[in-house]
């Protein structure tokens, strides 16, 4: 096969021709497969539209921005509706101001019943966006920060007596006390209990009765 036709003189190489086709037909579908077909998607929007509504529509419009589509924005009037273009006016500037990531490739302008606005992706603001992400998060932290440089937070003072932990949070032993000895328990004193005499009497025989 010949590499270098201009040359002088012309350079050759000498190689499998159905490994080379069947590489480069590869090489080819890569390609095509990593290439990104932009599109233009539409998003249609109504005056009277709900906060709830709007919220929706317009994330999936930044959807497509990112993904690198063009988006149309179309807003349908109904009935006497067209007599007010300043309310579609006012949604539609209110979706370019909330998508940064968009930019405006057509301004708005009235189409019969409708009118209509162009978004494609801002490659400058997402280039902006992407390069601040990095920057947020290459950025050390504070304690990182204050590690590398040798400096340590001031532990807090625990110190403890009864526990014998000191201000450097180690433990040492804590001498016993001695314990004072309790006096013996002395008996208890009962009062002797006096029993009352007992009297007799001599039982009387009346006379003329022996016992």
């Amino acid at each position: 096969m010949e590499v270098a036709p201009l040359a002088d003189p012309p350079v050759c190489r000498i190689l499998d021709y159905g490994k080379w086709k069947y590489e480069a037909a590869q090489r080819e579908k890569e390609s095509r497969r990593k290439a990104t077909h932009a599109a233009i998607k539409e998003m249609k929007y109504r005056p009277k539209i709900g906060g709830g509504d709007f919220e929706t529509k317009t994330r999936k419009v930044g959807e497509f921005i990112d993904q690198g589509h063009k988006v149309k924005i179309t807003i349908m009037f109904r009935g006497r509706e067209v007599a007010h273009p300043e309310l579609g006016k006012k949604i539609l500037d209110r979706i370019a101001e909330q998508l940064t990531a968009a930019k405006v490739e057509a301004a708005p302008k009235l189409d019969g019943r409708n009118m209509i606005m162009v978004l494609a992706p801002d490659r400058r603001a997402r280039q902006a966006s992407q390069a601040k992400s990095d920057h947020d998060e290459g950025a050390p932290s504070a304690t990182t920060t204050a590690a590398g440089n040798g400096l340590t937070e001031p532990q807090p003072q625990t110190g403890h007596t009864q526990t014998g932990q000191t201000q450097t949070g180690q433990m040492q032993p804590v001498p016993a006390q001695p314990v004072p000895a309790q006096p013996a328990p002395q008996p208890v004193q009962t009062p002797p209990v006096q029993t009352p005499p007992v009297q007799t009497q001599a039982a009387q025989v009346p006379p003329g009765q022996t016992q």
